[in-house]
């Protein structure tokens, strides 16, 4: 199993605190003390207890959670063709064992997908011949060219393909791509912020 939920209905105005932090670029990170010193209405209240008592309980486990307020993410402009942002499809990766953590307390929330749903952009014929034309080297380099280039990470979702909505509220932990794991990387993907900003805990 490589997406475990922990099913949630919570109480309290989480809008409220996004409008009530003062925006700074397209992602603004709330420190703890930050979010402490915000006046809220009783419901707003709950819902920073909440996210506090969040926030402590991953420190705890050894995590490293932050909060934002994320208006949009950056897309990438650099090969047209095949954008390596989280709007796309993919995985994480880390050098150690580690799991992803996210909860969407506010706004769209991410979508997962199975992993028999998704292909690997690199293993799509017409895909890779592109990739190609814009490799230079040795053939046996070119591996190593998608993994630095972070194409590997990237998947596309097959006809018929059902992606799973995160919800609001709940909490997520994704299995990542690392060397002892075993199970495949959770396949998943950011929302267009069709709604407005999101307030997000991630690490």
């Amino acid at each position: 199993m490589n997406a475990i939920c922990w099913t949630r209905k919570l109480t309290g105005d989480f809008s409220e605190i996004v409008k009530n932090v003062a925006l700074s670029g397209n992602i603004t990170e709330i420190e703890p003390g930050e979010l402490c010193t915000l006046q809220l209405s009783e419901q707003g209240q709950l819902a920073r207890e909440i996210i506090l008592q969040d926030l402590a309980a991953l420190t705890a486990h050894g995590a490293s959670p932050s909060l934002n307020i994320i208006s949009y993410y950056d897309r990438d402009e650099a090969f047209p063709f095949f954008p390596t942002d989280v709007y796309s499809y993919h995985v994480d990766r880390s050098p150690i064992p580690t799991s992803t953590f996210l909860c969407t307390y506010y706004g769209d929330a991410s979508d997962i997908l199975p992993n028999s749903q998704g292909i690997q952009k690199i293993l799509i014929p017409e895909v890779r011949a592109e990739l190609r034309t814009l490799y230079n080297g040795p053939d046996e380099g070119f591996e190593s060219f998608l993994s630095e280039h972070f194409f590997d990470l990237h998947y596309q979702a097959k006809p018929g393909a059902v992606p799973v909505n995160l919800g609001t509220g709940h909490l997520w932990r994704l299995a990542v791509d690392h060397p002892d794991s075993l199970v495949p990387p959770c396949l998943h993907r950011a929302p267009k912020e069709k709604s407005g900003p999101r307030l997000l805990l991630i690490c």
